[in-house]
């Protein structure tokens, strides 16, 4: 039975207005209720590891979901970071910093991590996947023309690599591409489905 089948007693509620992660789970024909923006202060403890930090975000952000799930419910979350020796580049604060996350990454390897969270109302499953990412040197021309057209101010890492750059500027991409965009549909579709299969088998013991 595929997925989308299976799903069909369940309602999948995206916490995250992500467009390239809602196109995802579209893209691989998974429905899906997109529930309104809530708070919660994305912080994590001072000295952890810079890949561990997704799958914390991802978890905090399940737990901070202000609504008791239902029967049948299945909330998602997830939460990428880019890391490049050691520094995690979120969201940059504004062109200066956009201009010197893409020249931190010129040039250079870097990872991105994304954790995902699946919660029902009595289960919780987390997991995280990373990929390399190798751009080759970047001119300050091109870094310049890329923020000032695409302005990726609400990418981590300041690119995308659905667009401009990544035709133009990435040498290889060891791992998945998709995790890169955001979310590592490939996996989550697996462990979605072991996800319901197991709330199947508990329901019906």
């Amino acid at each position: 039975m595929l997925l989308k089948e299976k799903l069909q007693p369940y309602r999948l509620l995206l916490a995250s207005h992500s467009p390239r992660r809602q196109q995802l789970l579209r893209d691989c024909g998974l429905e899906f209720t997109l529930i309104d923006k809530y708070d919660v202060e994305e912080r994590y403890p001072a000295g952890t590891p810079p890949h561990d930090v997704p799958l914390y975000l991802s978890q905090l952000k399940s737990e901070a979901y202000p609504e008791p799930l239902a029967t049948g419910e299945i909330l998602l979350t997830a939460d990428t970071v880019v890391v490049a020796g050691g520094e995690i580049l979120g969201k940059p604060r504004d062109r200066d910093d956009a201009v010197r996350m893409l020249r931190r990454l010129s040039g250079a390897e870097h990872f991105v991590t994304t954790g995902v969270t699946l919660r029902t109302a009595e289960r919780r499953y987390s997991f995280a996947v990373t990929s390399a990412v190798r751009f080759r040197p970047l001119a300050d021309e091109e870094i310049d023309y890329y923020i000032d057209r695409y302005r990726p101010f609400d990418k981590a890492g300041s690119y995308g690599i659905q667009e401009w750059i990544g035709y133009v500027a990435i040498e290889s991409v060891n791992g998945s591409f998709y995790n890169v965009m955001g979310l590592p549909i490939q996996r989550l579709y697996v462990e979605l489905d072991r996800f319901v299969s197991k709330e199947e088998t508990a329901r019906h013991g």
